[in-house]
């Protein structure tokens, strides 16, 4: 059973924006840190933007910083990943995930590796096309 839901994914222009959504409904949201990654065929997966919940501390990749936001809404249980200025090399799968509480400084030096995220969603395509 899928702890975390995407949806948002699909064709985009460059230049143009999408958000993804996760629907974590079925965790208690305050106690995670939040991750969205992404992924194409032949490369690791790359963490792009993260929330640490209990102090809503946000990080993200040198690769999307200021471009992709990541938000969340507590009363849906949503994180969302808004993603703007949108490139071909954006095209991948992209993924949520949740992780167990960390501190401070290993949010801050580690905050997107794969390593500290325990739930994972089922990924949404995302493809960035003239």
């Amino acid at each position: 059973q899928l702890m975390l839901v995407e949806s948002g994914g699909g064709l985009v222009q460059p230049g143009g924006s999408l958000r993804l959504s996760c629907d974590a409904s079925k965790l208690t949201l305050d106690w995670y840190i939040i991750g969205w990654f992404r992924q194409t065929p032949g490369k690791e997966r790359e963490g792009v933007a993260g929330m640490r919940m209990s102090s809503s501390s946000t990080k993200y990749a040198d690769s999307v910083r200021g471009r992709f936001a990541i938000s969340r809404d507590n009363a849906k249980n949503t994180v969302y990943l808004q993603m703007n200025s949108l490139t071909p090399e954006d095209t991948a799968i992209y993924y949520c995930a949740a992780g167990m509480p960390v501190g401070r400084d290993t949010w801050f030096i580690n905050g997107l590796e794969e390593n500290l995220y325990t739930y994972w969603g089922q990924g949404t395509q995302v493809t960035v096309s003239s």
